[in-house]
């Protein structure tokens, strides 16, 4: 062979070698090499963002592939799965089949769901299972909606929205003024009468407008009955909705079950606070209860602050160390025990004996010393000689 044929001979080999290497490549990533499980779902419907190649998950870990999907003479839809042998082997043959989304607006997938009971049995080639649940899609409570407002009359709601327009055109401040006003009064009705008085009174421009607006309001009164009847025309569509609206939201349970763990530990993380609010709800009340009866105190007639003054005789005077004051009361809430914030008139509180350095009321309080020879002194004047007690035995005098 001489070497021009040699040359070609090579080359025509070398291109052959590159064109399998490339055939093979392909019919790898396309798994043409790769051997797979066939199971068929049977489900009422398939979602409309249900495609070839989509995931089929157990427990989140992807598991397989839907390889097709075939419509059935009675409407319902086929879809071919094809499963990792691994993965067939931990399958119960009594598995369920859901058809779930990731997300609301995101493609479907094939979502196994292990049973309460599994069976001894293992999942099997070309084996038919039924698929329990479909999500429902948003489309689809779309369409219901569209159904719904395809049976109102464009003409009615137009001539309703028209009056409801017209009653509000240039008047949304006041309009707002008057949902502010509304909403503090009904916040403050009872405690603050003297308010209401006055939120009454500016109440007066709010009504003048609405007398302005009561032939537009009337006018939107009749519409809203003739909406209202259509919507009872339409009750059925209604009814669709809202299981189309029930569907939606098992997406949302899915999505709140996902950020459960958040939820459950922000909880944790009140129930110090919680409890210290229980503990001391009584004082609570009783601060509350006495800021609720110094609002509904009249004013004085004279500027200035009234004081009621009283002299008693003293106590017992402070002593070191024993007096030195701590923070260690653990006695809890006192208010029901002091019977606050109503203490009946010429009633004394009663003194409140807690762990706090001093105790007016301990044991061998001596009560009032009176100096009886400094009295004496003040009555007689000044009175030759020593004290009749010298020697200070017993009390001075």
């Amino acid at each position: 062979m001489n070497r021009n044929a040699l040359s070609k001979t090579v080359g025509a080999t070398t291109v052959v070698a590159i064109a399998g290497v490339c055939v093979l490549a392909a019919t790898l990533f396309r798994g043409g090499l790769h051997t797979t499980i066939p199971i068929t779902v049977i489900s009422d419907r398939a979602g409309l963002v249900m495609n070839p190649d989509a995931k089929v998950k157990l427990h989140g870990v992807a598991v397989g592939r839907v390889t097709g999907i075939d419509s059935l003479p009675n409407g319902q839809a086929a879809l071919h799965l094809a499963l990792e042998p691994s993965a067939v082997d931990q399958i119960p043959a009594n598995v369920n089949v859901d058809i779930a989304s990731s997300t609301v607006f995101g493609s479907k997938l094939v979502q196994l769901v292990p049973p309460a009971e599994p069976s001894g049995q293992r999942l099997r080639a070309d084996q038919v299972l039924t698929a329990d649940h479909v999500t429902v899609e948003i489309n689809t409570v779309f369409e219901q909606l569209t159904r719904v407002l395809a049976k109102i009359d464009p003409a009615k709601l137009s001539q309703t929205l028209g009056a409801i327009a017209g009653a509000l055109d240039g008047r949304g401040a006041q309009f707002g003024v008057a949902l502010s006003g509304l909403h503090q009064a009904l916040g403050e009705i009872e405690p603050s009468l003297g308010n209401l008085s006055h939120d009454i009174e500016a109440a007066a421009a709010v009504t003048d407008a609405y007398a302005d607006a009561a032939p537009d309001l009337m006018k939107t009164v009749n519409n809203v009955v003739a909406l209202a009847h259509t919507v009872v025309d339409t009750r059925h569509d209604l009814d669709a909705f809202l299981i189309a609206s029930t569907g939606l939201a098992d997406v949302g349970n899915q999505v709140v079950g996902d950020n459960g763990q958040g939820i459950i530990d922000v909880a944790h993380l009140l129930v110090p606070t919680t409890d210290l609010l229980a503990r001391y709800h009584d004082q609570l009340g009783c601060t509350l209860g006495a800021l609720n009866d110094f609002a509904h105190v009249p004013p004085a007639l004279t500027p200035g602050v009234p004081v009621l003054v009283g002299f008693e005789l003293g106590t017992e005077r402070y002593r070191y160390p024993q007096d030195l004051p701590k923070v260690a009361a653990k006695n809890g809430p006192t208010c029901d025990q002091l019977r606050l914030p109503h203490v009946p008139p010429e009633t004394s509180v009663p003194y409140v004996i807690a762990d706090i350095g001093t105790n007016r009321y301990r044991y061998g309080n001596q009560g009032i010393l009176l100096n009886s020879d400094g009295l004496k002194q003040y009555l007689f004047g000044p009175i030759d000689g020593p004290p009749r007690n010298t020697t200070q035995i017993g009390q001075p005098g």
